[in-house]
């Protein structure tokens, strides 16, 4: 007689680092929810750990005890995001701690990507293959960094994968949705960054998140870039939904938002001494020059889709809390 072991086969394994950021949050959960184990990188053991996540307090500089800590990850997600102010200083040091992980680990790293490559006179749909022409410091960063995986991937100890995107929304605060667009929602005002009739790439972060399952979930060798698609709105596409969104809310004032744009030239000025506003300032081209992803391949190869924006922007709004906004400018 035959016989066969019932024991059931252990789940995948994934190391995120930066797992306190905005991204690193969410695709721990997208992870977690997929049936992965998850072993989230953090600097200190979070109060409220999420349910089926375990913390990792190992510092990402230490290279061989966090590996030791991580034995078994086959992918390593690069969630780690320094200070806007101190990207120049901190970016590719912090690449190369993460890179130094996943080789020991032998895993396939992953690292969300953007548009910044491509610099300001990118043309309007960005293809994987698109030139890359960096106009700015942060752009000459992203190049960098992604030619560091590439040749780690060339060296064969590991494969790796950039999924670029626009900006971000949802799954919590830090975005220009909730820092700009709708920061004055409560008081009845939107502002947009941009000329409203120009096409701007944005990306809903649970979205995102589950793209990268999606793919680590199949694997592959060697080095290679993907166009998350997500969703290309003009600044007036875009209001126009918020303000369906806070109407189906109950959040929207009776006599309809004030609009509002970003003071540029005043932001130009007090970066001279503000160094936060500075380097908003430098990338302020992002809003003037139209762009999309082409996320043809993304989604033919592994099936990724966007959620449909109505659904998106509510559950943003209702994520930040806007939601339980003050109903009184409803009456407004």
């Amino acid at each position: 007689m035959s016989s066969f072991s019932t024991a059931s086969t252990p789940p995948r394994c994934v190391l995120v680092l930066g797992a306190n950021g905005r991204f690193g949050a969410a695709a721990a959960q997208a992870f977690r929810d997929a049936g992965w184990r998850v072993l989230a990188q953090v600097r200190r053991t979070p109060a409220a750990p999420a349910e089926g996540i375990e913390a990792v307090t190992v510092p990402l500089a230490d290279a061989d005890a966090l590996a030791r800590a991580a034995a078994g990850a086959s992918v390593v997600v690069h969630a780690v995001n320094p200070l806007y102010t101190r990207w120049d200083e901190e970016a590719m040091p912090l690449l190369e701690a993460g890179l130094a992980v996943a080789q020991r680990l032998g895993a396939h790293f992953m690292l969300p990507g953007n548009v910044y490559n491509f610099g300001e006179g990118m043309p309007p749909l960005l293809r994987e293959d698109t030139p890359q022409r960096p106009s700015t410091r942060k752009g000459e960063q992203r190049v960098a960094m992604e030619a560091a995986i590439a040749q780690a991937c060339k060296l064969g100890a590991i494969s790796g994968t950039v999924i670029r995107a626009g900006d971000f929304f949802g799954a919590g605060s830090g975005s220009w949705l909730d820092l700009a667009i709708a920061k004055s929602l409560r008081e009845g005002k939107l502002v947009y960054p941009g000329p409203m009739g120009l096409a701007h790439a944005w990306a809903y972060l649970p979205d995102l998140a589950r793209a990268f399952v999606a793919v680590a979930e199949q694997g592959g060798a060697g080095f290679r870039t993907l166009h998350f698609g997500g969703h290309t709105l003009t600044g007036t596409e875009l209001l126009a939904a918020l303000e369906h969104a806070a109407a189906e809310l109950g959040i929207a004032p009776a006599r309809g938002f004030r609009h509002g744009g970003m003071p540029w030239g005043f932001i130009r000025a007090v970066g001279f001494v503000h160094p936060m506003w500075r380097e908003l300032a430098r990338m302020s081209y992002l809003w003037r020059v139209p762009h999309a992803l082409d996320g043809r391949r993304l989604a033919a190869l592994y099936g990724v889709r966007s959620t449909p924006l109505p659904q998106a922007l509510r559950s943003a709004l209702i994520e930040l809390g806007l939601a339980g906004a003050n109903r009184a400018i409803v009456a407004a």
